[in-house]
């Protein structure tokens, strides 16, 4: 197998006396889909913003391709090639769909802000971003205010930002929460094919788990902000931990 394209090592945040993620080591390789599981307040989410950058590591190390980025900020992370979808959709509401995505598209081609001054003469960014709507099934509404769009289809744009960026590692957190029957499988297939890239990684938080049994090549799991399990999705679905976190079963010990 090829070195790991991310790693975290004892990557461990403390808010005051609570230890949210405690001392997690793990390596993600390019070309697998990695489940994160665990039940409420397992540290999930944490250990995904220690990742990102969007908190600092109180011990650590985030490394990307061998670089420790633990010093980086969320923009630096980002243009080293870590891509992040939130729980809550974060896009710039006052612009129109097509807006978002060209901002993001001319940003990946280094051609700066400016966005009021893309017109004719930057039809190739345009066109690009509109080759992303299509992929996200938004197309149609590429000059509506983002505003005005739904739960559903902010969330597809949200993903449609990610594949603007193009990044080496893509990150999911719980990408269909909050949407409907009809519109989840539309972000589901999408992420099914970012897997299929093999030149690529993806991190996803779900708590669904027929989505995980569908999608992930690996699962782990946190629980009270540690690693209590890591292995192939039948094995871990089946193990204590996850029957305990999503069945109701006591354990013992974990």
């Amino acid at each position: 197998m090829s070195p790991p394209i991310l790693q975290t090592r004892d990557l461990t945040v403390r808010f005051g006396g609570h230890v949210a993620v405690d001392a997690v080591t793990c390596d993600f390789h390019t070309g697998q889909l990695t489940a994160i599981v665990g039940p409420n307040g397992a540290g999930k989410t944490t250990y995904f913003n220690l990742i990102s950058g969007q908190i600092a590591a109180t011990a650590g190390s985030v490394r990307l391709r061998g670089r420790d980025i633990g010093g980086l900020s969320v923009a630096a992370r980002t243009r080293a090639g870590i891509g992040r979808a939130f729980q809550l959709t974060n896009l710039f509401p006052n612009l129109t769909v097509l807006e978002n995505v060209r901002l993001v598209v001319q940003c990946h081609a280094q051609q700066g802000f400016n966005l009021w001054s893309m017109a004719a003469s930057h039809r190739e960014l345009t066109d690009r971003a509109m080759a992303v709507l299509e992929r996200v099934r938004l197309a149609d509404l590429a000059g509506q205010t983002v505003s005005e769009l739904s739960h559903g289809n902010q969330r597809k744009l949200e993903v449609a930002l990610l594949i603007a960026l193009d990044p080496a590692v893509y990150m999911f957190d719980e990408p269909t929460a909050g949407m409907s029957v009809d519109e989840a499988p539309v972000v589901l297939d999408l992420i099914a094919e970012l897997k299929e890239q093999s030149d690529r990684t993806v991190l996803l938080v779900e708590h669904k788990m027929d989505v995980i049994a569908r999608l992930a090549d690996r699962i782990i799991v946190l629980h009270n902000g540690a690693l209590a399990a890591d292995g192939e999705p039948a094995e871990v679905i089946a193990s204590d931990v996850v029957q305990e976190a999503y069945m109701g079963r006591d354990l013992e010990d974990v």
